[in-house]
């Protein structure tokens, strides 16, 4: 979309290639570097029209559905940087596997999955910065800003819809890595407890344990514990947001380290001098079966040097 479009309110249809795509994520795609919290924004005040009518954000479109764009401040456009030669090559070598429907890499700490919300570029628009041919990608899922990993990019809409479709299903097993926060006793816990979005004072996003909120289930295996911390193995049963940060502090009362949302505030200062310098939260593997050949995929991110260092010095 030009500028010059993006100042007119606009008429699109949506073609095969979108069908089924959630509004917020076509949108995301179609206003390339307006912040998604303005998206949003426009979207909850009646502005983007689906058929003429009003739509939620998570409204999956169907061909032919005629949306209408507002006129998009251009004040609130975010300029995408050129990539850094550095960040180019780390996330290169970040890839894991690919094939001609998806690739997954090793996100970064501390590297959003998509610009917006202050964001200037994150993972995906890095991504397309890479590769030429990346002009359509889209994230899979997403990864909190904070958290390293593994993470899926689809190639196509086809690769989408059926990564998509998998993890409506279950059918990826997702386990993480993390660090909590003094020693847990137990050899293994299944959390089960709904989780609700709220918003705290000055407008964070906290998500808390609430009857009302969406079912969401966490397995917990304790991998090694030492003195003042335990290494466990997370894995997703559902996947809501912060589900493994809340679980851990709220059910097992055991905070993950490096965690300022939802951790101890003074464990975080003991480990930051022990050279712990981010949340130690980290998505180790991905496994689930290729619906098309039923080929078992199975990828598993290494630790960064950091979070390696960290324990080897902890087992010392």
């Amino acid at each position: 979309m030009t500028e010059n479009q993006k100042n007119q309110v606009q008429w699109l249809t949506i073609t095969q290639r979108n069908a089924g795509q959630r509004l917020d994520n076509f949108l995301l795609a179609t206003l390339k570097g307006v912040p998604k919290s303005h998206i949003y924004r426009i979207v909850r005040k009646g502005e983007v029209r689906v058929n003429k009518g009003r739509a939620k954000v998570h409204v999956k479109l169907q061909l032919n559905d005629l949306v209408r764009i507002p006129p998009i401040r251009t004040a609130e456009k975010m300029a995408i940087p050129k990539l850094h030669p550095e960040v180019k090559a780390r996330l290169t070598a970040s890839i894991l596997f690919e094939n001609k429907h998806f690739l997954i890499l090793n996100k970064p700490a501390g590297m959003a999955v998509h610009g917006g919300s202050g964001v200037s570029l994150g993972v995906i628009e890095a991504i397309r910065q890479i590769r030429p041919e990346a002009k359509e990608w889209e994230l899979a899922h997403r990864l909190d800003k904070d958290t390293s990993g593994c993470l899926m990019i689809a190639k196509r809409r086809s690769g989408l819809r059926m990564l998509q479709a998998l993890q409506r299903e279950n059918k990826i097993q997702k386990t993480y890595l993390a660090l909590l926060n003094g020693c847990w006793k137990q050899k293994k816990q299944q959390v089960n407890a709904p989780l609700q979005k709220n918003q705290a004072q000055g407008g964070q996003r906290i998500v808390r344990i609430d009857s009302q909120g969406q079912n969401a289930k966490t397995l917990f295996f304790n991998e090694q514990s030492f003195p003042d911390a335990t290494l466990v193995r997370a894995r997703l049963v559902t996947g809501r947001t912060h589900q493994i940060r809340v679980h851990s502090a709220s059910i097992l009362k055991h905070a993950i380290l490096g965690d300022y949302k939802y951790g101890d505030e003074n464990a975080n200062k003991i480990f930051k001098k022990k050279g712990l310098n981010r949340m130690f939260l980290h998505a180790y593997q991905l496994k689930f079966a290729w619906a098309d050949t039923d080929e078992i995929i199975s990828v598993n991110a290494p630790l960064d040097r950091n979070l390696h260092t960290l324990l080897n010095n902890l087992k010392k």
